[in-house]
């Protein structure tokens, strides 16, 4: 196999500190190479159009542009940059928000040397790693969703009514006399809203919680 080089790394931290002690331990890495340093998230999305690093190691918590804004924006720029969440904090939103934004790590800053060096190899060949924290989170925010909370409008309740009585896209689209692509935006709503990845979940979110008539 060709040896394609070091895996190229970009740091993003607002405190010097941090970025400090992350540098002197990629320096230990032989696979690994730091490409540049970033205190700011919209410094950071300009660096990696700049840099095109393989790996980005993300804090999420600055002031200004946030971890998860420039995640999204790295994403969407440099599509083959992968972001890996590294945070002092577990809080559900900021994981959620870390991985919808395309980030395909979450890691905290207490994870030893060595299972960060794994987390970043495994990012430049496409395979996620998530802290058990962070794991924990997305199950039992799963498990008991805030689903009395759920602002759906009254638009969204009537599709998602139409989703627990079997319709499909076309079927919601002649039945509201809307176009397709209408019904699949507010479908793609109610799975943000209620924090579930499809249809069918969703439908058992709503008959469980009871949020349709």
């Amino acid at each position: 196999m060709e040896d394609t080089g070091p895996i190229r790394v970009v740091l993003v931290d607002d405190h010097a500190i941090v970025r400090s002690g992350l540098s002197a331990f990629l320096m230990v890495h032989d696979d690994m190479e730091l490409v540049g340093e970033a205190s700011s998230g919209e410094d950071a999305v300009l660096l990696c159009e700049r840099v095109c690093p393989d790996v980005v190691l993300m804090d999420l918590v600055m002031p200004g542009m946030g971890g998860a804004k420039a995640t999204q924006a790295i994403r969407q720029r440099c599509p083959s940059v992968q972001v890996i969440a590294l945070t002092s904090f577990k809080e559900q939103e900021l994981v959620q928000g870390a991985l919808q934004a395309g980030a395909i790590g979450y890691l905290l800053k207490n994870v030893s040397a060595e299972e960060l060096a794994e987390a970043i190899r495994s990012a430049h060949i496409g395979r996620p790693t998530l802290a058990v924290e962070a794991a924990q989170v997305l199950i039992q925010a799963s498990r008991n969703p805030a689903a009395s909370t759920v602002d759906l409008t009254e638009r969204e309740r009537e599709v998602l009514g139409l989703l627990v009585n079997g319709l499909n896209n076309n079927q919601i689209a002649d039945r509201l006399v809307v176009s397709r692509s209408t019904v699949k935006f507010h479908v793609s709503s109610i799975l943000a809203k209620l924090g579930v990845s499809s249809r069918t979940e969703a439908v058992a979110l709503a008959l469980k919680n009871h949020l349709v008539s």
